[in-house]
């Protein structure tokens, strides 16, 4: 992704645009605070990791546990609810450990005013407080695992990319898929060019399993007494708790918490396509079709059309994301409708001049692939024409997982196969499809100015900030 990358930050990606944003508190237009680099925390080979949690549960929970079952030091844990803390703390002694050496906190920055010595942080929160805790936690030198989407909004990518480069720490985000065999192989044979020319690709959905397409409830009830809602709030604007409609799993539809199942899952059934086409800038995006739309969350159906640029001599591609369970049509796939009886619940299907690809499932994993003039797909697994004689291995394996990986990458092992490189040009555009299911009509998008010439478009690129949470 070397050249790939070298484009997408070509012109001066970090300076400044021609506009400026309402709500963010911190920023003046399109720049970044001054960033004073300190000596990154590594550690080598055989030495152990301090690493400090943002968000025990969840997702936070099936990233930091396997760390720590490998032997790395879990020092600090912080969450803004108590109950996902105290689960963890007894998990701790019962494989050996002692709870009593964990700083526990429900408020982030107190964890980092505290901890001065961790080497990397895991930041599994709601996605309006990845950015804030892990950019503190990389300007203090540590490296940082963050779940998808990794940020929010545009301006917290550039940021958080330009962060990461300044201090030269490692980062990988949570999209687990990415680690495995499958996936890895799946995206050597689409980069061998078998499908020949790609024009078109689509990618679609059962998401959301949350609530999308509602407004904002009425009134406010008491916060539980386990619960510091003023923490989980964090950087975003203030409203009042509402019992069983933002905490634990429902924040993900509302724009200033989440970003819907666009940002949600497109981090995995876009994973595949994004590195197998080496896909790079998007310059165009409209929403097609919409659902549910409102002006709290996102849509509860979609579907958006993305135009990615020429790269690398292969030419631009149509990108069509669908979500709600809305599908593409079966009689763009018969192939995989014949095999499979119906369109999966979720996957991408890429159409070359020389064949198709389908995958069937979020991770890419399992994918199956009809050459021209053949009427039956067959798995990529067992295709002649994909074995390894003709298509050589090229990438490196991830033995134990993307968690581990990350530790591996910390120690100066291996390198994290969901880095910055990857991360950022990816999210960038689909952030650009967030975007569009919000504002109505054809946007067009300039990555190396970063803005869409549309105020009402431009005015979603920065996130806003309250006051006491700058970053």
């Amino acid at each position: 992704m070397r050249l790939n990358r070298r484009g997408f930050l070509k012109g001066a990606a970090f300076t400044v645009a021609a506009f400026a944003l309402d709500g963010c508190t911190t920023t003046k237009g399109f720049t970044y605070p001054t960033i004073t680099r300190v000596v990154p925390r590594f550690r080598k080979p055989g030495e152990k990791l301090n690493i400090g949690v943002v968000g025990v549960g969840g997702k936070g929970w099936s990233d930091w546990v396997p760390m720590f079952e490998h032997g790395e030091n879990i020092v600090a844990l912080c969450d803004v609810d108590r109950g996902p803390v105290d689960r963890a703390l007894k998990h701790i002694q019962s494989k050996g450990g002692n709870p009593s050496s964990v700083k526990c906190f429900s408020d982030y920055r107190k964890m980092f005013d505290v901890c001065k010595n961790l080497d990397a942080v895991v930041v599994a929160t709601p996605d309006h407080v990845h950015a804030p805790a892990a950019i503190t936690a990389m300007k203090m030198g540590c490296s940082v695992y963050v779940q998808k989407p990794l940020v929010r909004t545009i301006w917290e990518a550039r940021y958080f990319e330009k962060v990461a480069k300044t201090m030269g720490v490692v980062t990988q985000m949570g999209n687990q898929g990415s680690s495995g065999e499958g996936f890895r192989r799946n995206v050597e044979i689409l980069q061998s060019g078998i499908l020949g020319e790609v024009r078109e690709v689509h990618v679609w959905t059962n998401r959301p399993v949350w609530p999308q397409g509602i407004g904002r409830p009425a009134g406010q009830d008491p916060v539980p007494s386990s619960l510091d809602w003023d923490s989980w709030i964090g950087p975003a604007r203030f409203r009042p708790y509402k019992a069983n409609v933002y905490h634990t799993f429902k924040w993900r539809g509302f724009f200033d918490f989440g970003t819907g199942a666009f940002g949600d899952m497109a981090c995995h059934t876009m994973n595949l396509p994004f590195r197998g086409l080496r896909l790079g800038e998007v310059d165009g995006a409209e929403c097609i079709r919409v659902e549910g739309k409102n002006n709290e969350t996102y849509p509860s159906k979609s579907i958006v059309k993305m135009h990615y640029k020429e790269r690398f001599g292969m030419p631009a591609v149509d990108l069509f994301w669908y979500d709600g369970n809305l599908k593409p049509d079966p009689a763009i796939m018969p192939q995989v409708t014949a095999a499979l009886g119906q369109v999966p619940n979720t996957g991408c299907l890429i159409i070359g001049s020389k064949g198709i690809l389908c995958s069937t499932n979020d991770y890419g994993q399992e994918a199956y692939i009809a050459l021209k003039d053949e009427e039956k797909i067959k798995s990529t697994r067992k295709h002649p024409a994909c074995t390894e004689e003709i298509i050589p291995v090229r990438l490196p394996r991830c033995k134990n997982g993307q968690d581990l990986e990350f530790v591996d990458a910390c120690k100066g092992i291996v390198k994290a196969y969901s880095d910055i490189d990857h991360s950022v040009p990816m999210l960038e555009g689909m952030l650009v499809g967030c975007i569009a299911q919000q504002v109505p009509g054809k946007l067009t998008w300039n990555s190396r100015a970063q803005t869409f010439g549309n105020p009402a478009a431009d005015a979603l690129l920065c996130p806003h900030i309250r006051k006491g949470w700058e970053y």
